[in-house]
């Protein structure tokens, strides 16, 4: 499954339409707090695991996209405003979150 078109609505969510017709509507919050990157979920190698520390404080900007870039035909790259990039959001991983916060509403 891959989208036909991503974008920020006004009201701070990314909606994304796919090619089988659904639509995803994931809150720009939801999006940053579940950022995949190592840096925010951490990852486990051989023997060793980093786990990151959650900083309650958050720069200004955490919340707010600056951009959004595709990564060849698998994912988006989401550009923060305090400066975080490192997270790649695939397809998969996108309608996940959607069908996750569909479950819970």
């Amino acid at each position: 499954m891959r989208p036909k078109k991503i974008k920020k609505t006004d009201d701070n969510k990314l909606l994304i339409y796919w090619n089988d017709n659904s639509e995803s509507l994931l809150d720009v919050n939801l999006l940053r707090d579940e950022c995949p990157c190592v840096h925010c979920k951490g990852e486990t190698v051989i023997f060793s695991s980093y786990i990151p520390i959650k900083d309650p404080f958050k720069a200004a900007g955490y919340y707010e996209i600056e951009k959004v870039e595709t990564i060849g035909n698998y994912a988006i790259q989401i550009f923060w405003k305090d400066g975080h990039n490192t997270g790649i959001y695939s397809w998969e991983y996108l309608k996940e979150l959607s069908e996750n916060k569909k479950s819970e509403d």
